[in-house]
């Protein structure tokens, strides 16, 4: 069997690996449009801030010792241009010489990869990416005012500034690096916050990281038009936002499935832009199959009878496409499992993960869900360098089921992200996690592992043992006549407590902070200073003793609700609504 695999970077290499060590007689033949195969691709921004310095560690093959260990035929610089589906044939053009030649094939693969959108506006020309190698040439050579290749000319100087176009997990890595390198760099998202994966009570978190170490986080903006040494930024509506220094620009706002040859070969693209595939990767035209970021993969959380083929350009999952497509051409296997999309980024030491659905989605597609917030520290609070996460848990109400997970936190994040990625990915719903066994010792975990905790909780929700708002609820129920009342001692409400809509009589900003009788205090105080018959909303500093005071109030007949990650999620979703809004001022009043 002849098997052409197009593209020889992740999905592709670990299918052509695969393939050979299964199979001693299969003739395999990769063919890469670029300079090199099987390189890190995630290191890439690591390499252009200097974190990994020797630009060699990224190169993990070359054609010679893929050569020498698999008997792979590799050709770097060989791009294919054409598919006959019925021929059973592929155009190949040698990019060092211009000719150009048939290859045969009983099996295609194809793993163009995608491509890194690059938004329109004048002088965006100059705008730099970050896909290959090459790209990340470009960007050291320019940080540093040298020549981007041998033999060209040097830049007239070193970058001293840098604009980031988009603040996905791509562009907050980027910007960490350039800041490394010494630039001043803005961050420019046209969304209302940064990392869209997270809500926006999470997500706030990473965006006051990034300005903490100097980072200008510009949302709900977008880059009108490039200078020869500036950035002009504008609202969505077209409103200029001014200019700011940008030295170098790099586009990272995303990326487009390379769906060019699939459309050449007569597959079908799916609803979202990506190859459509199967289960077991084959694309509609037969023996062509289609894997990594340029194909679809099914959505394990997909509601029933919906649509499943979503995108998700991962690097662990275009390497299991690799694996699981060599299986199914040489028979073994069939049924690749649905994926769910988990991530994590660092952020200047910070860590922010998710998995699954987030929240703003799960309303878009009209599903029910239920939230929970926690602020657990990492490990045992008694033993040194704990420090406080926030994690939030996304679980339909009337199944149990967990829908979708997020965390941000300085250690132990993707640690909870991964072990909720796998409860999702094993079908546990959300009370089980109550009665997980992880590892614990002081240094590393609790007694009652964060994980647990988020159990507990959604045990307690499920079995109606109390009831919950969500920090963007409190409004409404206030404006319902609900009482808001704060549990803490004395001295924490007094350096912050959360503020309810005062009424339009205090003017539109005016805002009262909750009550505060303290949980040691509560029996006693209760009937004298919280209204009966009214709702009543409890808070703590995280939500535990919150819990405690609204099973104490329940049992003394009151009807009350406990504010879901207590004082921490609501200033954290406030100051996100403060900071989606902050631009849109900032432009009426200029």
């Amino acid at each position: 069997m002849k098997i052409v695999i197009v593209g020889g970077v992740a999905a592709g290499m670990s299918a052509a690996t695969r393939l050979r060590r299964l199979s001693e007689d299969a003739q395999i033949v990769v063919l890469e449009a670029g300079d090199h195969v099987s390189f890190a691709n995630c290191g890439l921004p690591y390499y252009a801030g200097g974190v990994i310095e020797d630009r060699d560690a990224l190169l993990l093959q070359t054609p010679q010792s893929l050569a020498a260990r698999f008997r792979l035929d590799v050709r770097v610089r060989h791009r294919v241009t054409g598919v006959d589906a019925a021929a059973h044939t592929v155009t190949v053009r040698d990019l060092a010489t211009g000719q150009e030649s048939v290859e045969s094939y009983d099996r295609l693969v194809l793993s163009p990869g995608a491509r890194p959108i690059v938004p329109p506006a004048p002088g965006m020309e100059r705008a730099l990416v970050l896909r290959d190698v090459a790209d990340v040439d470009r960007i050291v050579a320019a940080i540093d005012g040298a020549p981007a290749s041998a033999g060209a000319a040097p830049t007239a100087d070193a970058a001293r500034s840098a604009v980031v176009i988009g603040g996905g997990f791509v562009g907050v890595e980027v910007a960490e690096n350039l800041v490394h390198r010494g630039l001043d760099v803005t961050l420019v998202e046209l969304a209302d916050q940064v990392l869209a994966p997270l809500d926006p009570e999470m997500a706030i978190r990473v965006r006051h990281e990034l300005e903490a170490n100097g980072v200008h986080v510009r949302t709900s903006t977008q880059v009108a038009a490039l200078g020869p040494d500036t950035a002009s930024l504008a609202a969505a509506d077209g409103s200029p936002r001014g200019d700011v220094p940008a030295d170098l620009v790099i586009a990272a706002i995303g990326v487009r499935p390379d769906v060019e040859l699939a459309v050449l070969a007569g597959a079908q693209v799916g609803p979202r832009g990506g190859i459509l595939v199967d289960e077991d990767l084959r694309t509609t035209v037969p023996d062509v199959y289609a894997v990594g970021d340029a194909a679809t993969k099914r959505d394990a959380l997909a509601a029933t009878g919906a649509e499943d083929a979503t995108l998700i350009p991962l690097a662990n999952l275009a390497n299991r496409h690799g694996r699981h497509v060599a299986d199914v051409i040489l028979g073994r296997r069939t049924g690749m499992r649905p994926s769910m999309g988990t991530a994590v980024v660092g952020v200047f030491g910070l860590t922010a993960a998710s998995a699954g659905r987030n929240e703003k989605r799960l309303r878009a597609e009209g599903r029910p869900y239920r939230a929970i917030h926690t602020h657990p520290a990492q490990h045992a609070g008694y033993y040194p360098g704990a420090s406080q996460m926030a994690l939030k848990l996304l679980v339909d109400p009337e199944t149990d089921q967990i829908l979708g997970a997020q965390g941000v936190g300085r250690d132990g994040v993707d640690k909870r992200i991964d072990v909720l990625a796998t409860a999702i990915a094993g079908g546990l719903t959300a009370s089980d996690l109550a009665d997980l066994e992880l590892a614990y010792a002081p240094a590393y975990g609790s007694a009652k592992d964060p994980v647990n905790m988020l159990g507990y909780v959604a045990d307690n929700l499920r079995a109606g043992e109390t009831r919950s708002v969500q920090w963007h609820e409190l409004d409404e129920l206030v404006a319902q006549g609900a009482t808001v009342v704060d549990v803490r001692t004395p001295g924490e409400h007094a350096r912050g407590t959360v503020e309810v809509a005062a009424g339009d009589a205090l003017g539109e900003d005016s805002a009262l902070p909750a009550l505060n009788v303290p949980l040691d205090e509560l029996r006693d105080r209760a009937a004298a200073e919280i209204p009966a018959g009214a709702p009543v909303v409890v808070h703590c500093q995280v939500g535990q003793r919150g819990h405690t005071a609204a099973r104490l109030l329940t049992q003394l007949g009151y009807d009350v609700r406990n504010l879901d990650g207590g004082y921490l999620t609501w200033r954290d979703g406030t100051a996100a609504r403060r900071a989606a809004h902050a631009d849109d001022l900032a432009t009426s009043e200029a």
